[in-house]
């Protein structure tokens, strides 16, 4: 780590990083989310009621992807390469996973004898994309072999026991905000099988975090993990404690009546745990080898990225507020 503080425009595109991950989380992941419940049930009626409640929204969260990917690659180019060294596989089923889903959303209508082959699609390219996910961050949080800025490990380090369990979370995590974004969408039916399962889904949550501290403390203690416990200051104490609240709080509330509570609270036990990890990580862009400062890129290309980010960050950001204002309210209100 070196002991050169980060520019300022350095700190902006980090920061931007930061919040188009939490956008992406909070908004990809209901729709993911929604695609891991779709393989749970083989009611036909049930199953297109759950793709019309993300039908508009899937595509323009995505785009969030983008914008992080974007801004990685110019900003912290060095992050961008080291990244990819150590994840590519787990970016490539990613990437083939959210290819299946984009098809599914076509192609299961255009085919009876084949829809079971889109539906499989949609399902497991939604597991595959959430589990991925989830062990990246288990992978970051163990620590990642870099030397002279560049990834030296290999194809498969990221695979332990501690990031598959992080994994796991993710795929259930993303299932109980899939559950929240149906009991907020829908009604009848899809309404309350998706709260039947809110219950369920944040208890297997808190399941598998025990698991998950104990490998991390124990069979697979690593110095990464060393000093990210040792990193957990007040802020992470509160926002982790929120978030446990917030979990606790979904629990308590899924057999309730107000359908906003259950993917509103998920929300905030998302947002408090991404909030708890920055804060351990910070200020590495690669934990625990690569500061913002290392990483960022000269300052003359941020200046240049800073004025084409002015002009495309407002217009994803108007697009997606835009979107979610016109589909607002229940399905029934724009299905035909």
């Amino acid at each position: 780590m070196s002991g050169v503080e980060p520019s300022t425009l350095a700190l902006f595109w980090a920061a931007v990083i930061a919040a188009s991950i939490a956008i992406y989380v909070l908004l990809d992941g209901f729709d993911i989310g929604v695609g891991i419940l779709f393989g749970t049930t083989r009611d036909e009626l049930r199953r297109e009621q759950m793709m019309a409640t993300i039908a508009p929204f899937w595509d323009g969260n995505e785009t969030w992807l983008i914008v992080i990917g974007a801004s990685l690659f110019a900003a912290f180019p060095a992050v961008y390469a080291i990244f990819l060294g150590a994840f590519y596989l787990p970016v490539l089923l990613m990437l083939i996973g959210l290819i299946f889903r984009g098809v599914a959303f076509e192609f299961r209508y255009r085919t009876e004898r084949m829809r079971w082959v889109w539906d499989g699609g949609f399902f497991y390219g939604s597991v595959v994309v959430a589990f991925v996910q989830g062990a990246a961050v288990g992978a970051l949080m163990r620590g990642i072999p870099v030397e002279n800025m560049q990834y030296a490990g290999g194809a498969l380090d990221w695979l332990h026991p501690f990031p598959v369990l992080t994994g796991l979370g993710l795929v259930l995590g993303y299932a109980l905000l899939g559950a929240g974004w149906l009991v907020l969408k829908s009604e009848g039916d899809v309404r309350e099988w998706a709260r039947a399962r809110v219950f369920w889904l944040a208890l297997a949550v808190f399941a598998v975090f025990g698991p998950a501290i104990a490998v991390a403390l124990t069979v697979d203690i690593s110095p990464g993990l060393r000093e990210a416990s040792a990193r957990f200051d007040t802020f992470s104490l509160v926002a982790a404690a929120v978030g446990f609240y917030a979990l606790l709080g979904v629990v308590a509330c899924a057999r309730g009546r107000r359908d906003a509570m259950p993917y509103a609270l998920t929300a905030l036990f998302f947002l408090a745990a991404f909030l708890a990890l920055a804060s351990m990580m910070w200020p590495y862009m690669i934990p625990y080898s690569v500061t913002v400062a290392d990483a960022a890129a000269p300052e003359a290309s941020l200046e240049f990225f800073f004025y084409a980010g002015a002009i495309a960050l407002p217009v994803v950001a108007i697009y997606t507020i835009g979107v979610y204002w016109v589909f607002r309210g229940k399905v029934d209100r724009y299905q035909p």
